[in-house]
């Protein structure tokens, strides 16, 4: 187990968008572009039940992510990690903060019964 870097906290606080891998039940990959943020020692998104990502990481928490400063591209960063945690407790209200991060604005796409979940990822 890892400890974040600064480096890594820096383009994990900045408004760039993470990439997320995951393995689908044939082990091939899936990514996905998702709002982030450093919480601790933990990557922290967030996503609807019933997602591709969602059940992926539900079954195989082995997951690879990348981002870049938008600013400079070739400032990134290259994390391999797992989900320690899925939960609904608060997933409403942190997509909203996320939201803010990104758009400045709540999040606007949420659809009635929507269900989101808080995904929290430890660096291996």
């Amino acid at each position: 187990m890892s400890n974040l870097s600064g480096h890594e906290r820096e383009i994990l606080s900045g408004k760039n968008f993470l990439f997320l891998a995951t393995l689908n039940p044939d082990g091939s990959p899936q990514v996905s572009p998702v709002w982030v943020e450093a919480e601790d020692d933990l990557i922290v998104i967030n996503t609807s039940r019933g997602r591709v990502k969602e059940r992926n990481m539900a079954r195989d928490p082995r997951v690879a992510v990348s981002a870049y400063n938008h600013d400079d591209p070739y400032n990134k960063i290259i994390i391999r990690g797992e989900v320690v945690e899925m939960t609904e407790e608060g997933a409403r209200e942190h997509i909203d903060k996320l939201s803010q991060k990104y758009k400045g604005t709540p999040y606007p796409w949420m659809k009635p019964g929507d269900r989101r979940i808080i995904v929290k990822i430890r660096k291996k």
